[in-house]
């Protein structure tokens, strides 16, 4: 999907489109999702994400790992949940955050099973980038879709 298609499509919307992203430590997977949102969803969407227990800083993996893409992670910061309280989202991803996550006030909820890829080597780890890509361009198309 082009920036173009979402924008013509994300017209339906308020814009932009809010969507946030969640997973444990928001060291890696929800901080590359976020990214990713900003890459394929550009002006029309505002990304965020957050941790359940966040770990206080970036992955330097997820960090090399944006780099191949020419995105530059070290700009984001590890925040939690409470950042985020009491506001609303067109959208909130989890990524293995369990019962936590429902702190969030979203339209829209998905869950996605993605593993932590915090231990894998890079070959691994960037697989796991790829699949968050595919999986944020899929969300962006269903969210500007017409319902």
């Amino acid at each position: 999907m082009t920036k173009t298609s979402l924008r013509r499509q994300s017209l339906r919307f308020n814009i932009p489109i809010r969507v946030i992203f969640v997973c444990v430590e928001n060291s890696n997977r929800s901080q590359m999702a976020e990214a990713f949102a900003r890459i394929h969803g550009g002006e029309e969407v505002e990304a965020h994400s957050a941790g359940s227990r966040p770990s206080g800083k970036i992955n330097p993996k997820a960090v090399a790992a944006m780099k191949e893409t020419g995105y530059d992670l070290t700009a984001h910061q590890s925040k939690g949940l409470e950042s985020f309280k009491g506001q609303d989202f067109d959208a909130a991803v989890t990524m293995g955050c369990g019962d936590e996550c429902p702190l969030i006030m979203a339209k829209r909820r998905f869950a996605w099973e993605i593993p932590d890829p915090k231990e894998l080597p890079p070959g691994e780890f960037n697989q796991v980038r790829d699949l968050i890509s595919e999986k944020v361009k899929g969300l962006l198309q269903d969210l500007a879709s017409p319902k």
